[in-house]
């Protein structure tokens, strides 16, 4: 094997999952410092949207068929769109500095362009076949087939 090639043998080599769990840990952090009022309520949220980013990449990897793995990668991406939304909560209701907020949610379009760039490689690695699962580019701009976002 050459000495640029990496092997992956587990969900845990990749590198979009260990993104995605270094933002996890950072979220739960998140969770821990909202006033008591949110303890149960946007904490907990947080808490199932983090689990869930790390959940989908793991049990895609764990799928046979390359469109359950797609579909998996792009439940994670939800998921990690809902703890953007939940950091937007948290700058508008003040419960964390806004450079705390910002630099969380570099890290999370960071975690972001890992997972486009990880459906693109699984859907490339099995061509452009007709019934493909794709989807239209978003209103923002970021599209899991726009290199740029890699």
């Amino acid at each position: 094997m050459p000495a640029t090639a990496t092997a992956f043998k587990t969900f845990e080599d990749l590198d979009t999952y260990q993104a995605a769990r270094a933002f996890r840990r950072a979220m739960y952090s998140v969770a821990r410092r909202l006033p008591d009022p949110e303890k149960f309520g946007l904490a907990s949220q947080i808490r199932r949207a983090a689990v869930s980013l790390t959940n989908n990449i793991a049990e895609g990897h764990g799928r046979f068929h390359f469109l359950d793995q797609i579909k998996f990668q792009l439940q994670a991406r939800g998921s990690l769109e809902e703890l953007l939304d939940d950091l937007n909560v948290c700058l508008d209701e003040n419960y964390l500095p806004q450079s705390d907020i910002a630099k969380l949610q570099t890290e999370a379009w960071h975690v972001h362009q890992l997972l486009n760039g990880y459906i693109r490689y699984l859907r490339n690695r099995h061509g452009d076949k007709p019934g493909l699962l794709r989807e239209d580019a978003a209103p923002n701009g970021f599209s899991d087939d726009d290199p740029s976002t890699f």
